[in-house]
């Protein structure tokens, strides 16, 4: 396993449907990331969404891949997940999230050329509600700063520190969300 601060490239995945509620957790949760913290060149922070073979090409070339999702596992709702490394093979054994298929698609071909990263981990948490509904759930919304620590963590073990923006910034989903959510109160 490498050490921390040896990745030269490192690619942070929201993944999700910000159309289906708290199915868009992954998305949103790098979306606060990225408008709460600044990184060095070499992270990428990239919204994914629903997509599948159009994440292979940055998937390739990173050394350290984090993905963010909502996931279906036995816990109950809210709750956060994390799986690394040798797990990831026993986590595709289930379907635990909506994108998996993709996902495990993508991590197989990288593997079969040789360009699996050197390290691979999956931040999620099972949702509460997957309405019809750019906004998040009030627990899940409760429980993204802490989806957000995680990815932090994630970034810290691989040798990278958060710094926080002078002024935090509004993103697009969050912004989307609350005109929907306005929209509906008139």
């Amino acid at each position: 396993m490498t050490t921390t601060g040896e990745f030269k490239s490192i690619l942070v995945i929201g993944m999700g449907n910000v159309l289906m509620q708290d199915e868009g957790i992954g998305v949103r949760a790098v979306e606060e990331l990225d408008c709460r913290y600044e990184f060095p060149a070499h992270v990428r922070i990239v919204d994914g969404g629903t997509t599948g073979m159009e994440l292979f090409e940055p998937m390739r070339t990173a050394d350290c891949l984090i993905i963010a999702d909502a996931v279906n596992f036995d816990r109950p709702p809210g709750t956060l997940i994390r799986i690394a490394d040798k797990e990831i093979n026993a986590f595709f054994q289930t379907k635990i999230s909506n994108h998996q298929l993709g996902l495990s698609d993508l991590l197989a071909l990288m593997a079969m050329r040789g360009e699996t990263p050197q390290r691979v981990a999956i931040v999620g948490m099972v949702p509460y509600g997957l309405e019809n509904c750019l906004g998040l759930s009030e627990p899940a919304a409760a429980g993204l700063d802490a989806m957000v620590d995680m990815l932090k963590q994630e970034l810290a073990l691989a040798g990278i520190s958060a710094t926080p923006r002078q002024e935090v910034r509004v993103g697009h989903w969050h912004h989307q969300a609350a005109l929907e959510e306005q929209a509906a109160c008139v």
